[in-house]
């Protein structure tokens, strides 16, 4: 360019072009997801729980809510929403925007309630964005103190002897505890008369007065009574034997090899999240979970903490929703 003036001109302009181009893009709003990666979380985090205050799920979800608002620097408020399969608070979650201030705590009743309910609100598998397992919690097979089953070998002859007259209390058709017995069943090759209760201390109530001879009950709420002197454990359904009952066989260490049950929580978002949102609310879930504080408060409710990858998670949740459906067809209990 043959005039200096003018070829300063234009460097002149493509600079101002360019500044005004940059400062333009920083202008520029970002995505909506990438605003929830960046800025995440900027508000309290509800975390849905479909059970009552009190149990086993409700105290897990408020000792790693505690632990997960320190690592996250924002509360985690609990909301407890119990309904019949789980459906008030998981809806309420499946329909939440997506951006991780909404959370679910799972539980394996999630897998049996798709198998049981014929019309859920919405797809159990596809609904949620699977965060973490938060822990695993045994259930076990218990008699009065003084029994006449020293072992569930005992049990197990009897009901082979005599089909029919074992009497095994569980609460209601349908549930965790209630599946639990059919499977045994099909596992043991024996065939019991299952008694259902509504809650779980008119299954203790049961027990005490031997108007059962079994009971399949969570564990946690069972270890006062045991370590009282007033009923026994015969064995645990998990493949583990647990912490808090270290002398008491697995059902599989005790004879029945292949039974293996044990209920779960965890930790799920609305489907869509975004995956750096899951990330953080995973390691956060985590750093909870290892807390000395948390791990002995659990550990004495006979729990196991755990935490997982969400393909982990969608992997367990996938594989329950199917075994359970299994032993729901094969008890013969008719979907809802």
């Amino acid at each position: 360019m043959s005039n200096p003036n003018e070829h300063e001109a234009v460097m002149t302009l493509q600079r101002r072009t360019l500044l005004s181009l940059a400062a333009a893009a920083c202008a520029t709003p970002l995505p909506a997801p990438l605003r929830a990666q960046t800025n995440f979380p900027n508000r309290p985090i509800t975390l849905l729980v479909p059970f009552g205050p009190g149990g086993i799920a409700d105290l897990t979800a408020r000792a790693v809510a505690e632990g997960m608002a320190k690592a996250l620097g924002q509360a985690v408020v609990v909301d407890n929403r119990p309904s019949a399969g789980s459906i008030v608070a998981s809806l309420a979650v499946a329909t939440a925007r997506p951006d991780g201030h909404t959370l679910l705590l799972m539980s394996n009743g999630h897998a049996v309630s798709a198998g049981l309910i014929r019309k859920l609100p919405y797809d159990t598998l596809k609904a949620f964005a699977p965060i973490t397992t938060l822990g695993f919690f045994d259930l076990g097979i218990f008699v009065a103190a003084g029994s006449r089953f020293a072992t569930l070998g005992d049990a197990v002859a009897l009901a082979k002897a005599n089909p029919g007259q074992l009497n095994v209390g569980c609460i209601a058709v349908g549930s965790t505890q209630h599946l639990a017995v059919k499977l045994f069943e099909t596992v043991a090759g024996v065939d019991v008369l299952a008694v259902p209760y509504k809650a779980s201390p008119a299954v203790l109530t049961a027990l005490l007065s031997k108007e059962i001879d079994l009971a399949f009950e969570i564990v946690g709420p069972m270890l006062p009574h045991v370590s009282g002197g007033t009923v026994k454990a015969l064995a645990v359904t998990s493949g583990l034997r647990n912490p808090a009952l270290p002398d008491v066989p697995t059902v599989a260490q005790a004879g029945i090899a292949g039974y293996d049950v044990a209920s779960w929580n965890a930790l799920a978002a609305p489907a869509g999240t975004p995956a750096a949102v899951i990330e953080r609310l995973g390691a956060a879930a985590r750093e909870a979970l290892a807390a000395p504080a948390t791990r002995d408060k659990m550990a004495r409710l006979g729990m196991r903490l755990q935490g997982s990858t969400p393909a982990q998670l969608q992997a367990l949740l996938t594989a329950e929703v199917q075994r359970w459906a299994a032993v729901i067809r094969a008890a013969k209990i008719e979907a809802e």
